[in-house]
């Protein structure tokens, strides 16, 4: 069941769930409201938290707004496209074979049969992303769990619209978003690991912020390098 509560000028739409602990959350790109609540929650309570966290809803929306992003790609030559923080340029080979995607010097090398349309271009370099994206984290999976005391069950690479990552704490499943290949490695990184203490706290809480702080000292830092940095052209379906 869906409810929508105003309050003053702030719209918030309420998703009444089969969960314990109530959720909010702020989504681009305008800032939507949203609020997870356990099933028999009243109303009036979920007004009452709503209020509490005005301010703090205010200080996310005006971040996503003033955050700067991409234009719509149009998988042309010589368009930028990123890779790990660095900007190339794309470069369109058409030929009659396979598609696929090689990463030279300054240019991503797109290679695709004669008659495919931007769609067909875009889906390529996605799945090119999503490969980058479990090539790098392959690695850094075993070390991370070493280090927290964790195990990774497993873990998906797929574009996500509102999260850099996500995590499924009973089932140990990690969730990333292919777009973090057009970020710092270290951003990638940062999200790997945010996501795998959710394994041990599932929550925003003090005893996450410590266990962040005692396994990534700089994680605040890769946060803010990440949240600063272009957002990728979504199509938004509300």
């Amino acid at each position: 069941m869906t409810e929508r509560l105003s309050i003053g000028d702030v719209s918030v739409d309420v998703v009444f769930k089969d969960i314990k602990n109530i959720h909010l959350s702020v989504h681009p790109p305008t800032g939507r409201i949203r609020i997870a609540a356990p099933a028999r929650m009243k109303l009036d309570t979920i007004r009452v938290y709503a209020i509490s966290k005005l301010d703090w809803i205010r200080k996310e929306q005006g971040k996503l707004l003033a955050q700067e992003r991409e234009t719509e790609r149009e998988y042309i030559d010589r368009e930028s496209h990123y890779l790990w923080g660095r900007r190339f340029l794309l470069r369109i080979n058409e030929v009659d074979a396979p598609p696929s995607v090689t990463l030279l010097h300054s240019e991503i090398l797109l290679s695709v049969r004669p008659e495919n349309n931007p769609e067909k271009r875009a889906e390529v370099l996605s799945a090119w992303y999503r490969q980058a994206v479990r090539d790098a984290v392959k690695p850094m999976i075993p070390e991370w769990e070493k280090m927290i005391g964790v195990k990774v069950n497993q873990l998906f690479v797929q574009r996500m619209k509102t999260r850099w990552g996500s995590c499924n704490h009973a089932k140990g499943n990690i969730r990333l978003n292919t777009e973090l290949a057009k970020k710092p490695k270290k951003c990638l990184e940062y999200i790997l690991a945010h996501e795998m203490v959710h394994l041990l706290e599932a929550s925003h809480n003090e005893r996450f912020r410590r266990l962040m702080d005692q396994f990534m000292p700089q994680w605040r830092h890769h946060r803010d390098e990440l949240n600063q940095a272009p957002l990728g052209f979504v199509e938004w379906g509300y």
